[in-house]
Formats: C-alpha cells, sequence, structure tokens
C-alpha cells in the first residue's frame, strides 16, 4: 500500500498575533509531533486521532507532520526509524495494531523520542505509552436506542476483526439493546478488515436481508447500506450523522483531544512519563460520548431514557460492564 506524508503547519501567523498580544504567551517553541498511521486517516479511528492532533496545530502548540497508508508489510518499522532519525519529532503518536512488535522495537531503540501509540498492551518504561478507544460506554446507551427503534427485533453489528478492543464495543451495545429489549436478536458479522467500505456494505445488505433494521456501523460502509435500503444506523468513532441525515440515529464517538493534550502538556513541562491513557478515552474525561440524538428519528420518551442513562454513567451510578470476549454466533466475512 502507498503512503502519503503530509507537513501541517497551523498557527505559524496566530503564533506572532498572539505573542504580540500576550507577552509570554507562547514562551515555548511549537512541539515537533509526527504521527503514522497503518490504515488511511479516512477510517475513522486513524481519523479520530488525526483530528485531534490538527487542532493542537491549529491552535499553534504543534507543528504536525504525518504519514498514512503504510500497511502492514513491514513499512511501519521502516518509516517510524526514518521519522526517528531524520525529523527529530519531539512526540511520535499513531496506530499500532498490527503493527505491535515493531512499533515496540523502534520505541525501544530511542528511549528519548516519547511513542504514544494505539494498544491492547500496556505501556513500556521509559518511552512507550498506550491508548485505546474506549467507547463502550457509549456503545451501550445506542444500543439501547436501537433496541427501541427496532420493528423487526433485528438489529445487527457489522465489526472490523474481532479483538478486544472491538469486541467490548459490540457486546456493550448489545447488553445495551437486550436492556431495553429483550426480544432482540442481534446479528453480529466481522469483516476481517479495518478499511474495506465495500465489504462492509456488503455485510450490512444480508444483514438487512435477513430482517436487521437497525444496523451498528462499527466499520465504514454500513451506514450507506442503510440509507440505501431505507433502515436505520448508529455511526462509530465520530458524529457521522451527515452521511445519511435520514437514517443516522446518533454515532458512538471516541475523542483523542483529552489524550493529546495531556501528552504534549507533559512534554512541554518536561515530565512525560510512559503510562497507560485509558483514562483519558472514558466518558468521565470527556473522551468519548453519544454524538446528538436525531430526534427526528427518535422519540422524546427513547430519546430521554438515553439521556439519562447518560447521565447516570457520567456520574457513576451506571457501570458498563466489559466483555471482551467474541459475540457468540458472529459470522466472519472478508479476507
Amino acid at each position: 500500500m502507498s503512503t502519503r506524508r503530509h507537513l501541517l503547519i497551523a498557527g505559524g501567523t496566530a503564533l506572532v498575533l498572539a505573542a504580540a498580544a500576550a507577552p509570554g504567551a507562547f514562551a515555548q517553541e511549537p512541539l515537533k509531533v509526527n504521527a503514522a498511521y497503518s490504515s488511511v486517516i479516512e477510517e475513522p479511528w486513524d481519523g479520530v486521532i488525526h483530528a485531534a492532533l490538527e487542532a493542537e496545530a491549529a491552535a499553534g502548540r504543534i507543528v504536525h507532520t504525518w504519514q498514512d497508508g503504510i500497511g502492514y508489510d513491514g513499512g511501519m518499522e521502516l518509516a517510524l526509524r526514518e521519522i526517528a532519525e531524520s525529523e527529530s519529532p519531539a512526540i511520535i503518536f499513531g496506530d499500532s495494531f498490527g503493527n505491535e512488535e515493531a512499533v515496540r522495537r523502534v520505541a525501544a531503540d530511542y528511549p528519548e523520542i516519547p511513542f504514544v501509540f494505539g494498544s491492547g498492551g500496556g505501556p513500556a518504561e521509559p518511552n512507550f505509552s498506550v491508548f485505546d478507544n474506549w467507547i463502550h460506554e457509549p456503545a451501550f446507551i445506542a444500543g439501547w436506542i436501537a433496541g427501541g427503534m427496532t420493528e423487526s427485533n433485528i438489529i445487527g453489528v457489522v465489526a472490523g476483526y474481532p479483538v478486544p478492543e472491538v469486541n467490548r464495543i459490540t457486546n456493550a451495545f448489545i447488553a445495551g439493546a437486550q436492556a431495553k429489549n429483550p426480544e432482540v436478536e442481534v446479528k453480529v458479522t466481522f469483516i476481517n478488515s479495518w478499511f474495506d467500505p465495500a465489504t462492509a456494505k456488503e455485510a450490512a445488505l444480508a444483514q438487512i436481508g435477513a430482517g436487521a433494521d437497525v444496523l451498528y456501523a462499527e466499520r465504514a460502509g454500513v451506514i450507506e447500506a442503510a440509507a440505501e435500503k431505507g433502515v436505520l444506523a448508529i455511526g462509530n468513532m465520530s458524529d457521522q450523522s451527515s452521511i445519511a441525515p435520514g437514517s443516522v440515529l446518533t454515532s458512538v464517538t471516541w475523542n483523542m483531544t483529552p489524550t493529546v493534550e495531556y501528552v504534549i502538556d507533559q512534554v512541554l513541562a518536561g515530565s512525560y512519563t510512559s503510562q497507560d491513557l485509558k483514562d483519558f478515552s472514558m466518558m468521565a474525561k470527556g473522551g468519548a460520548a453519544l454524538a446528538p440524538i436525531n430526534t427526528e428519528l427518535v422519540p422524546e420518551d427513547l430519546a430521554a431514557e438515553a439521556m439519562d442513562a447518560e447521565a447516570q454513567i457520567r456520574s457513576g451510578l451506571l457501570r458498563v460492564s466489559i466483555n471482551e470476549a467474541t459475540p457468540s454466533g458472529s459470522e466472519m466475512v472478508g479476507e
């Protein structure tokens, strides 16, 4: 897979203006931050990380260079070594699922550079921090909405791989749907790819053909199938209502801004330490949320129930169980 290299320098002019308006406001130069992605940033998971870094660049705190579409055939290790040797970055962010060993190997060879990567594993001293999308809480609420909206009592989930990170949001969605509607049946299909919209759409169409009238689009391509067939959908990672406003009920969203801000603050303060950053992806810290509910589609009483559940989660009164087992009866298609 070919890669794309991009340099985003946002805030250069803003930096001068801000300094003139408030002397000392930017006592430090913007950090040089690189990012490396196995997939393309159009894939929602990588897109969420990218958006958070772009926001920091726009604020003038970083200069942001990034590569995407690196793939899983050895290119990640080469890309990271080139970045470490030639770019002299203050931080390297990225996704490491599928490239876990390569990323950790490079990080160990450059202990002076903070590496902050998505991972199901733990941090490693002195410089390797990990994060993940802990969005099972809004997934439960989205499932509640799906359980209340279905007329056929059949709903579907089209997901990437049956790995713990995907299983936990799928299981939370199922739990929410069945808590609202014990009669509901949930069909789960894994496409064995992180970004294959055509296969995801095909899997979604198969679920619709089997009676599903609400689909959780864990992967890209599902919402398009729902809109085409006139059924309902729930987006994932970011607010995907714009894809099909007449079909999308809400979205389960992940926000990397709390994580990215925390790491950059650490580095600017000279206090960076390797750690598991999972808490910053939880609802309590603003890392996960349910996107605005489409009240033109969702009845007022059901939307109110969902908002009540969200409030209980944020206050600690409702805890959503973490279940990372592969959902029973799942179908595997694709690669």
